[in-house]
């Protein structure tokens, strides 16, 4: 197991922090607690069909990953300390040079790689009122900046976070992050951009925040992120839900405006992104229709494998090339009205065009996805939960037509 320089400081600290506390003022560092381990089996099978990957056929790996988790409370007085800890290991069960790349191992095409990797870091946390600074090991969930875990093992950054909540229904967030632990790799690596390939900086600044009102109906935000002498790009967003009669409506509305930043290491940047997504609910189903627009000169740029807040960012496309319009449409239900709680489902269809792809052509593209997920509520095997995610691409841009099935298997145990 790999642990960066930076995490063995921080946890090192955060031991020597504690370790030197009088007994009495850890009473809520060790109450607050908790802890868990994740044991998460991924097999991966990407028919490539005709794709660009000429001389191969598929991609198909299967693996084990046990993922640990730890969060602790704060010690009593003004000023709190605490230390969040995480850990990962995948192990390979199946692969082949010939069918390696599926970004579960890290490995790649005629290279079917080690058979196990790891990762460990920790952050020491600072608590103030209702002010927290973590620096070390960060997974951020932001609309700005959102870590990805679509493989398994999650995405880590090295950095620090600072949020704030000291004003009912206004958050706020800002930090640095410096480096970044790619979910298939055990090295802590520059930060590098999604659309802009070979580009990389040591630096993402990101601040913002939210405010709730409209008695918790409404949600407004406002954040700015900069991938340092790459890009910088200004978010706003408005999210709101409507109760009518036994109906829930919603509407998600998001707005980018993405340029080049400082030495312009990717060139001249232009493009304005408008993400609209609207739901409704009743009972067990919810209906979404979806749009994005990715208008300018260049595609959207956000950071490599993180989860874009953009309707269109799907099981593989994410619809975000230069001049691209896409429309959805989702189908959700979950079936504990129907006396399953536990399974739910999810259909949906996104087409995209506007965008020019090879030799002139008018771009088209669309994807199709289906997701069925179950999780044991309760017995001897509570939180055993399986998962099925089966996509179909076609598309006469680079990407070409896949098939895609992933099948998830994970059971998480409470430690604390």
């Amino acid at each position: 197991m790999t642990t960066t320089p930076l995490a063995r400081a921080v946890a090192l600290a955060a031991l020597g922090t504690c370790l030197t506390l009088p007994s009495l003022a850890q009473a809520e560092f060790i109450k607050d607690s908790k802890a868990s381990i994740e044991a998460r089996n991924f097999y991966m099978n990407r028919d490539l069909r005709n794709s660009t990957a000429i001389q191969q056929s598929k991609r198909e790996e299967w693996a084990q990953g046990f993922l640990f988790k730890a969060e602790s409370g704060f010690t009593e007085g003004t000023v709190g300390f605490g230390l969040d800890a995480y850990a990962g290991v995948g192990l390979k069960l199946d692969s082949s040079d010939a069918r390696a790349g599926t970004n579960l191992l890290p490995n790649s095409f005629g290279n079917e790689g080690p058979d196990s990797y790891g990762e460990a870091t920790a952050a020491v946390k600072v608590k103030l009122s209702n002010t927290v600074l973590k620096v070390g090991g960060l997974m951020p969930k932001l609309p700005i900046v959102s870590s990805g875990d679509s493989r398994l093992l999650p995405q880590v950054f090295e950095g620090a976070m600072i949020t704030s909540q000291e004003i009912a229904g206004l958050t706020l967030n800002g930090g640095q992050l410096r480096k970044t632990n790619f979910r298939n790799s055990t090295n802590s690596e520059d930060i590098s951009a999604t659309n802009y390939t070979g580009v990389v900086s040591d630096r993402y600044n990101f601040g913002g925040g939210t405010y709730l009102f409209n008695s918790g109906n409404t949600t407004a935000g406002l954040w700015y992120g900069e991938l340092q002498d790459v890009y910088d790009q200004k978010m706003y967003n408005l999210i709101h839900t409507q109760p009518i009669g036994d109906w829930k409506l919603g509407a998600n509305l998001a707005y980018f405006d993405s340029s080049e930043n400082g030495r312009n290491l990717a060139g001249t940047i232009d493009n304005d992104l408008t993400s609209l997504m609207l739901s409704a609910g009743i009972g067990a189903h919810t209906f979404r229709l979806g749009y994005q627009d990715s208008n300018g000169d260049n595609p959207f740029p956000f950071l490599n494998e993180t989860d874009p807040a953009i309707a269109s960012y799907l099981q593989i496309l994410d619809f975000t090339r230069a001049d691209e319009t896409s429309w959805q449409a989702r189908y959700d239900v979950n079936f504990a009205t129907y006396g399953l709680p536990g399974l739910t489902a999810f259909v949906r269809y996104v087409t995209g065009d506007g965008f020019d792809a090879a030799g002139g052509q008018n771009g088209k593209e669309w994807e199709r996805d289906l997701d069925v997920s179950y999780t044991v509520q309760a017995g001897t095997f509570k939180n055993l939960a399986f998962r099925w995610r089966n996509a179909m691409v076609r598309s006469n841009a680079s990407i070409g037509d896949l098939d895609e099935n992933r099948l998830i298997v994970s059971y998480t145990l409470p430690l604390l």
